[in-house]
């Protein structure tokens, strides 16, 4: 792994531990930790399992929210690791149903191909690549303040070209 690639990966670490210490929220402008989350889902090209956590940062402003997130994804002779720093439009402000959301991001992605498959041909061990993501989901929140959300997002820049996700918000 390259040393950018490891200082990358320590600094985003880094910030998804401590994110919630340093950025409680204000109940004045409902910005700042609200929950976190883990999430898991398959992708398409490479196809891959990934898997990962998120927080919720809360609302931008009325019915937008905050939503950073890490994934980690393996398979079809490919790791990628993904910091997006995503929003998403709620279009409901009922929190007991089913609503759903659109939004966008950015994403750094970070691959690492298999050396035996890739080197025979012609690839470099690894690669970073900025990308542009568009999602959309459904979510409920749920009796108990949690909350729970299936996902889509495509990618602009092909990496990948779409994910499917499943997630769940704990809140405090």
């Amino acid at each position: 792994m390259q040393r950018s690639t490891r200082v990358i990966l320590i600094l985003s670490m880094i910030g998804v531990a401590l994110g919630p210490a340093v950025a409680r929220g204000d109940p004045e402008t409902d910005v700042g930790f609200r929950g976190w989350g883990p999430r898991v889902g398959l992708s398409v090209d490479p196809d891959q399992v990934h898997f990962g956590a998120h927080i919720d940062y809360g609302m931008l402003s009325r019915h937008v929210r905050l939503q950073p997130n890490v994934e980690l994804g393996f398979g079809d002779h490919v790791d990628l690791f993904t910091l997006n720093a995503e929003a998403a439009y709620r279009f409901s402000d009922r929190w007991d149903v089913w609503s759903p959301y659109l939004g966008g991001g950015l994403g750094a992605n970070i691959r690492r191909y298999d050396n035996d498959f890739y080197h025979n041909n012609g690839h470099d061990n690894s690669d970073t690549e900025v990308g542009v993501n568009i999602l959309g989901g459904i979510e409920k929140g749920l009796s108990n303040g949690d909350r729970f959300f299936v996902e889509a997002k495509f990618s602009l820049n092909d990496v990948p070209d779409i994910k499917v996700t499943v997630g769940w918000t704990f809140y405090h």
